[in-house]
């Protein structure tokens, strides 16, 4: 049994890109623990779990039913109910780290964390397991190693596709603002920047329908050695067995 950190932000964080893989974790055996920027439970985006807002694209943007409800099962798990504050986490004490994304402004604490920047480049250069699915990625690729440089450099990954980015702002900004955009920057050019070459950035199949346990054939999910990346909630179902695959190698 692996013991997994997935540490989130105070608020704003994806529902289905955190419960989907906690669900699949816990079934397979795994501990996951959690931490937050203060030691109190995290919230969930709520215009991702319930798709206020959203209008006639509710059914296309916010959580599914598996997302929902695997959200709502973490949510009241005693781990998700206590987790550790950023500072208190020591990455010796776990096997395996998840990353989830989530785009609302609370995200930007959990992505410009130095603290977190730290723990996962701690992970990297312990060759442990570490997943990361949509904006994840962007912690991911702010995380230096050694050499000074993106501890994604000469590796492949994925994340949240800027034809997605785009799209989904594109269709709500009427109303939602700048909601889907995090950064004036899209998530994919900020990651390409860090890789050793455009090239290993890797866009998958075209991401239009959502996975399920059953039905992991939309999803995608890209593993370069002891790491594993996706793009949206779409492909968590792929994502978290891809994650536990890689753990079930390296534990």
């Amino acid at each position: 049994m692996a013991t997994v950190l997935m540490p989130l932000p105070a608020r704003d964080f994806d529902p289905t890109e955190s419960g989907v893989p906690w669900k699949l974790l816990g079934e397979r055996g795994h501990r996951v623990l959690f931490a937050t920027p203060d030691g109190e439970p995290a919230q969930a985006d709520p215009r991702m779990v319930d798709g206020t807002g959203l209008g006639p694209l509710k059914p296309f943007l916010a959580a599914d039913r598996n997302g929902r409800e695997a959200h709502a099962a973490m949510a009241a798990s005693a781990a998700f109910r206590a987790p550790l504050r950023y500072l208190q986490i020591n990455a010796n004490d776990f096997d395996g780290l998840l990353l989830p994304g989530g785009h609302a402004p609370g995200m930007r604490e959990y992505l410009e964390s130095h603290v977190l920047h730290g723990v996962v480049s701690a992970m990297f250069d312990a060759n442990k397991p570490v997943a990361a699915i949509c904006h994840g990625v962007v912690l991911v690729a702010r995380s230096l190693g050694r050499h000074g440089l993106s501890v994604l450099h000469g590796r492949s990954t994925t994340c949240l596709l800027a034809q997605q980015e785009l799209l989904a702002w594109s269709l709500t900004r009427a109303w939602l603002g700048d909601y889907y955009r995090t950064y004036p920057q899209t998530v994919q050019a900020e990651v390409t920047e860090a890789l050793a070459s455009p090239e290993d950035f890797v866009a998958g199949p075209l991401a239009l329908l959502r996975d399920a346990p059953n039905r992991l054939g939309p999803g995608f999910a890209l593993r370069d050695g002891n790491y594993v990346s996706a793009r949206w909630p779409g492909d968590a179902h792929r994502f978290a067995e891809s994650f536990c695959a890689l753990l079930a190698t390296s534990h």
